[in-house]
């Protein structure tokens, strides 16, 4: 999971509006969650990732995309891996209100990897 420079990747489907408050940040930033998204919950594999754009966003929204970004290892220790079902459906749940916090310790930018229509 960590990489040689002590990062963890971490990928994160999106829809419109999502991606396009992520650009306002300049890519570097996620939104802060809406009132009933208590989670933020980045994945930790592309293809669970694409799953969720593909048959949940495209549906929704007319379109999915698939983020990937780096994250402090270190950091990520506090947030237990979760399975959201099989073998590789996993997740990191971050409570809204770290949010912020752990946005402070991505490193690099958050970046479209897939798009879905």
């Amino acid at each position: 999971m960590m990489t040689e420079d002590g990062t963890t990747v971490l990928w994160r489907p999106a829809g419109p509006e999502e991606l396009g408050l992520v650009r306002e940040s300049g890519w570097r930033r996620w939104p802060p969650r809406l009132p009933d998204q208590p989670i933020f919950y980045p994945v930790l594999n592309e293809d669970y990732a694409i799953r969720i754009a593909r048959d949940w966003n495209v549906p929704a929204s007319g379109v999915g995309y698939v983020t990937r970004f780096r994250v402090e290892a270190e950091f990520l220790r506090r947030y237990p891996v979760r399975r959201a079902g099989g073998d590789t459906i996993l997740e990191l749940w971050v409570p809204a209100e770290e949010l912020t916090e752990f946005n402070g310790h991505i490193v690099g930018l958050i970046e479209v990897v897939c798009e879905f229509r």
